[in-house]
């Protein structure tokens, strides 16, 4: 692949290929067909209602993966960072028609990678050792999952901001916690519309649980 030395750092960090030397990944990247896309911001990288018919993982920028409610409103599933791939499970299921979308978040430079030679009976021992890894990063995004699924799971607004804050907190190591994304993306994210949002963190504000500024949040909850 070219410009392999560019797009190591990225590759390195992703489980299924940390730890390989420049020919093992070479060879790890040739089977499964990688092929380097760049996107301007707002682009659209997966249509909804379209086959995965390629996993992605971003080299540089953000992708955010989304999906819409029954009522058009966006949901925020995951913002994917460098080193950290998405559409795995669509890619493995042979998902025809989902509901997910992802579009970049800002410019963009995304590897596309193939599922092919992991549904198959491995050739050879680095093939086995690939569909290992694969198997590996779903089992770890499936424990992060959980992590989204604890938060959403809350019946209030303020009980799904206080899970998250918690576990940010826990996450950064300290009580005074930086947001991952803007107001309007934190709506989107926990399920919300901006308004309401805002008028429950000025009400938690209020109360003496929280105090914020912009993306920074510190927390009193602990101290109660």
């Amino acid at each position: 692949m070219e410009e392999l030395d560019r797009e190591t750092p990225a590759l390195r960090v992703h489980p299924l290929f940390a730890g390989m030397d420049d020919g093992a990944l070479r060879n790890a990247l040739e089977t499964l067909k990688a092929e380097s896309t760049e996107y301007h911001r707002g682009a659209v990288v997966h249509a909804p209602g379209t086959p995965m018919e390629r996993f992605g993982l971003v080299l540089s920028g953000m992708v955010q993966v989304c999906v819409d409610d029954i009522e058009g409103n966006r949901m925020i599933m995951a913002e994917v960072l460098p080193g950290v791939s998405f559409g795995e499970s669509l890619c493995f299921l042979r998902t025809k028609d989902s509901p997910v979308y992802a579009f970049a978040a800002e410019d963009s430079r995304l590897l596309w990678l193939s599922a092919d030679a992991l549904l198959s009976e491995p050739e050879n021992r680095a093939c086995s050792d690939l569909q290992r890894r694969f198997t590996a990063a779903l089992a770890a995004k499936n424990l992060s999952m959980n992590n989204r699924i604890q938060v959403l799971s809350k019946l209030s607004l303020r009980e799904k901001l206080t899970a998250w804050f918690t576990e940010l907190a826990a996450a950064q190591g300290s009580d005074t916690v930086r947001l991952p994304m803007n107001r309007e993306d934190t709506a989107a994210w926990i399920g919300a519309n901006r308004s309401a949002l805002s008028r429950e963190l000025a009400r938690m504000k209020k109360e003496g649980l929280i105090d914020y500024r912009r993306e920074t949040i510190k927390l009193f909850i602990h101290n109660e």
